[in-house]
């Protein structure tokens, strides 16, 4: 009695349980349907728009070869009224020989955006020939060239990255001390530097030594084994000129290096028997205060 009761129950709930089953299975059936209808739906929308991109851009290509075709045929007519002759290139189209044989005098150019002659240009007045103005000779090549100056030494020091170079702030009576770098270490003591009266030539143009941007140079008596500091005379202040008897003073505002004028005067520059600096055997001097002179190299080059 007990098996068969819950055999009848089992068989009673079977289609229950089948019935279940079914409706699960028929979702999935219909899931993938739909599944399957969007995916064709989606592939059927790229294919549109892939071939509506496709005709767009071939009737914009259509649009552009007209409108290079247009101008062509534009500046064709342009060139043609200007009077030029037109001449085929292999692989373009012939251009018309009524086109090509268009003198340049058989008819007014035309202006094709308004469709009028274009204004006839005046001849041009000729005017009457002017004389170009003459260069100034240059002026010869010697001392009177060289901005020679006394200066006053007012600080000195090491060069930081040289061991034979001095680098000096020297007054020259202007605004600023010029920055100058001499290689004096080996041959003038640093106490002697220092406050010291000097002649300078302030003309030549800055150059980097070794770093340090030279704005002029100490003129010394210089022989192989020694070199001395030239003194200007007594009395003597920074800014006053250096001149030289028989030249006119006449410094360049910057000596051009390509011009040499300095390596062209220095070999006259020396000093003579009485220790004076000369330019070709005439003083160096400050007008009305005396000549510029060496403390005991005589008949040696200045430089």
């Amino acid at each position: 009695m007990f098996l068969s009761t819950r055999f009848f129950r089992n068989f009673l709930s079977f289609p229950t349980k089948m019935s279940t089953l079914e409706r699960v299975l028929a979702n999935n059936e219909l899931a993938e349907g739909l599944i399957s209808s969007l995916k064709s739906e989606i592939d059927g929308i790229r294919g549109m728009k892939i071939e509506q991109k496709k005709r767009e851009l071939r009737e914009e290509n259509v649009r552009l070869r007209l409108e290079v075709q247009k101008a062509q045929e534009k500046l064709v007519q342009l060139e043609c009224a200007s009077g030029r002759r037109q001449i085929s290139v292999p692989g373009q189209k012939d251009v018309p020989m009524d086109v090509q044989e268009v003198p340049k005098a058989a008819e007014k150019p035309v202006d094709m955006e308004n469709n009028k002659p274009p204004a006839e240009k005046k001849p041009k007045k000729e005017k009457p020939a002017q004389s170009k103005p003459q260069a100034l000779p240059e002026a010869p090549i010697d001392v009177g060239r060289l901005d020679f100056r006394v200066g006053r030494i007012v600080e000195v020091s090491r060069h930081p990255d040289a061991d034979s170079l001095y680098v000096e702030k020297i007054d020259c009576g202007e605004s600023q001390p010029r920055t100058v770098v001499s290689g004096l270490v080996k041959f003038v003591p640093i106490e002697e530097m220092q406050n010291r009266l000097v002649v300078i030539l302030c003309n030549l143009k800055p150059a980097k030594m070794r770093g340090v941007t030279s704005e002029a140079m100490v003129m010394c008596a210089s022989s192989p084994d020694k070199v001395e500091i030239l003194s200007p005379p007594e009395g003597s202040i920074p800014g006053d000129l250096v001149s030289c008897t028989g030249f006119q003073r006449s410094p360049d505002a910057q000596l051009n290096p390509k011009k040499k004028i300095f390596e062209t005067c220095a070999p006259d520059l020396k000093t003579n028997a009485d220790l004076v600096a000369c330019y070709q055997n005439s003083p160096l001097e400050v007008p009305g205060k005396g000549v510029i002179r060496a403390q005991s190299l005589k008949n040696v080059s200045v430089k």
